[in-house]
């Protein structure tokens, strides 16, 4: 089409050009008319007016019927648009098999697991937390501490709220050091006041949670005082003299805030009693007890196959203890199960760093009789209970079943009694014992 519109435009200009002329003719004379083969008319050649609308014409005809070409521009801008669709399908496609994946792995029914989650006691009221519910809770127990005793609650909260300890060190440092200036210089007043904008007491003592009330607590009290060279007053803290009986208290006062130690919940061990059951080896954690997300979980239960066979390679000492450590990195808690003579067995949650006393002890305080005992690991070793060795050195995480048995001595004693042991577990966790499903 294209082609035909530019063919028209060339003979509109060709026959708007005149007749032709020879070359060996003169250019200065008068062209000829051109007779046609019929009736003889001259024609004459087109004014400028009308080659001008002749030539607009034919623009608007061939602007009509030609087809917009896109720029440049428009084919990249289109390109790139539809390459960013694209990449948005496969990427909201991508997410959508994540979390159906990251669903089977993370979400189970409750009811399966061998224990509901991981549970803490408060050291202040007593009350079982959930994991989520401890910081929360401690601080609101700590405030209601104020009512009772201000200089108690105020040494809480100064090692409690701060996680950086060495700034928690510093701060207990100048403010001894200002407790001992007062109790050394009892009547001199500048020892017993503290100007708020000293460089010491801002970088060191007034950033740092429970300082101030701390100080408040002891009997400093707020005022503006005139400062030598200023015109303006400055807040201070100021303390009344004191008496000797209240300079001893005070260094009470300071001795326990040195010994202060942060309030942290304490592991609820969810001590629980099964019958015998087949299923003693059979455990299903709930998430809290992984230090791994979901994806890591699924991860980790497809490198479960490849135990065999790394365990059949030829490792060096090195290599395995690196993996080793690896390993007990992924779990914060373990589940133990002991297995007593009776059939019967104990449940209890530990910290995963805990140390074998400390799985010892919860044994023992869930026997009628404190006679001595041994508790033997998965694969025949004897645990010791005076050695300072973590639960997770000793592989004894994620989960465990450990076998229980009477010392030597008093297993001779259970046979002379005509092999009848005596009763175990005591009878409040009887009352509750299970079936373990």
């Amino acid at each position: 089409m294209k082609k035909f519109f530019e063919d028209i435009k060339k003979d509109v200009k060709f026959k708007s050009a005149g007749p032709g002329k020879k070359l060996t003719e003169d250019s200065s004379s008068k062209p000829r008319a051109v007779q046609s083969s019929g009736t003889s008319k001259s024609r004459q050649t087109p004014t400028d007016g009308a080659q001008r609308a002749g030539a607009a014409a034919l623009a608007r005809i061939d602007q009509q019927h030609r087809p917009k070409a896109p720029t440049s521009q428009d084919a990249i801008r289109n390109q790139v648009k539809r390459e960013l669709e694209a990449e948005a399908a496969a990427a909201a496609e991508k997410l959508k098999v994540v979390a159906l994946e990251e669903s089977k792995v993370a979400v189970k029914d409750p009811s399966c697991f061998s224990v509901s989650g991981v549970y803490f006691t408060c050291p202040l009221t007593g009350a079982t937390l959930a994991k989520n519910e401890r910081e929360v809770h401690i601080k609101e127990a700590i405030f209601m501490r104020f009512e009772e005793d201000p200089v108690e609650a105020s040494i809480m909260m100064l090692h409690t709220f701060n996680k950086d300890r060495e700034k928690v060190k510093v701060a207990v440092d100048v403010i001894s050091k200002y407790i001992e200036n007062i109790c050394k210089n009892p009547t001199e007043e500048k020892y017993r006041k503290i100007k708020l904008s000293n460089k010491v007491f801002q970088e060191k003592v007034r950033n740092v949670d429970g300082s101030l009330e701390y100080l408040l607590a002891l009997g400093f009290e707020s005022v503006m005082l005139p400062v030598e060279g200023q015109d303006e007053s400055e807040e201070f803290l100021l303390l009344g003299e004191q008496s000797p009986e209240a300079l001893e208290e005070m260094r009470d006062r300071r001795d326990r805030l040195q010994r202060g130690e942060p309030v942290r919940a304490q592991l609820d061990r969810q001590t629980q009693a099964f019958r015998p059951s087949p299923n003693a080896t059979r455990f299903e954690l709930p998430p809290e007890f992984y230090n791994l997300t979901a994806e890591e979980l699924k991860k980790e239960q497809l490198q479960k196959s490849e135990v065999v066979e790394k365990n059949a390679m030829l490792r060096t000492k090195a290599m395995r203890e690196r993996e080793e450590q690896r390993e007990r990195r992924k779990y914060n808690y373990t589940l133990l199960r002991v297995r007593l003579p009776d059939g019967n067995l104990l449940q209890g949650t530990f910290l995963a760093w805990e140390r074998v006393s400390a799985l010892f002890q919860f044994v023992r305080e869930a026997l009628v009789d404190g006679w001595p005992f041994d508790l033997i690991a998965p694969g025949g070793l004897k645990l010791q209970e005076d050695e300072e060795v973590a639960l997770n050195e000793c592989s004894l995480v994620p989960t465990a079943l450990l076998t229980f048995s009477w010392d030597a001595a008093v297993q001779q004693d259970i046979a002379a009694a005509g092999g009848v042991g005596p009763a175990i577990l005591k009878p409040q966790l009887l009352e509750n014992i299970r079936t373990l499903s």
